[in-house]
């Protein structure tokens, strides 16, 4: 029923929120031996204290609070970009240390849907009720099925562009309806973010998903970002690449 798929949503925005707040609180080498440092945690504890709420945020002993917190603060423009980078890089972290995140459309490119996300519950004017980010995810997922049924979602099989490229894509949809774009607009930002992803290689150092694929969420968030502000100040109609399109040139070039 429609209230059961809006309690599922609930649950996964729980769990994308909860991964972020734990790998922003979680120092460390990630486990598989490259000694890769954890980032996530020492980024956000910098942030914070530069904008002084060092203090408050060690009494934010919870997500909700700790957000608020986020929230509540006027943030420059580069910190913002830092802000979205690390909470790509705290889900993702948290996947490397066999941490619970969602699969969003993969656990390698779990970051980049929550730390867009993120970056609307944080910074939009007015925050995102829950049925918004219920719609936000909606709109997500539902982008997803259209890679996964006319190419592929599994780097595998199609190179990174398939996992970091197919879930910037979503995320991007998902931005440009939240932010008031047209179905049009939300799938145009699609379509740009798997354009600028198109031919990306998964290639892994060690076979683990450590080395580039953590850092690579974080640009695929901040590209997500981009394609849908480039979606809202355009016109749909004017697009001379139509996702559909896109979605072949990524199967042909998988393939």
């Amino acid at each position: 029923t429609p209230e059961e798929v809006r309690a599922a949503l609930v649950a996964i925005w729980d769990v994308m929120r909860e991964g972020v707040y734990r790998g922003c609180h979680t120092e460390g080498t990630l486990p598989g031996g490259l000694g890769v440092q954890r980032r996530a945690a020492g980024l956000a504890q910098r942030l914070l204290e530069g904008a002084g709420l060092g203090e408050a945020a060690a009494r934010a002993t919870d997500s909700h609070a700790w957000l608020a917190l986020i929230r509540s603060h006027a943030w420059r423009f580069p910190e913002v970009l830092k802000w979205v980078s690390t909470f790509a890089l705290a889900i993702n972290e948290e996947n490397a240390n066999l941490g619970r995140v969602v699969t969003a459309p993969t656990n390698g490119a779990a970051g980049v849907i929550p730390a867009v996300l993120l970056y609307h519950v944080c910074f939009a004017e007015e925050a995102p009720t829950m049925d918004a980010i219920a719609d936000f995810l909606l709109v997500a997922g539902e982008t997803g099925t259209f890679f996964k049924k006319g190419a592929t979602i599994s780097a595998a099989m199609g190179g990174c562009q398939a996992e970091i490229g197919v879930s910037s894509a979503m995320a991007a949809a998902a931005l440009c309806e939240a932010q008031g774009g047209t179905p049009e607009q939300a799938f145009q930002a699609a379509e740009i973010a798997m354009e600028h992803h198109l031919g990306m290689t998964c290639d892994p150092i060690g076979g683990l998903v450590q080395v580039p694929c953590i850092e690579r969420n974080t640009m695929g968030a901040v590209k997500a970002i981009n394609a849908a502000e480039l979606a809202l100040a355009g016109r749909a109609e004017q697009a001379r690449v139509s996702l559909d399109e896109v979605i072949v040139t990524m199967r042909e070039t998988a393939e």
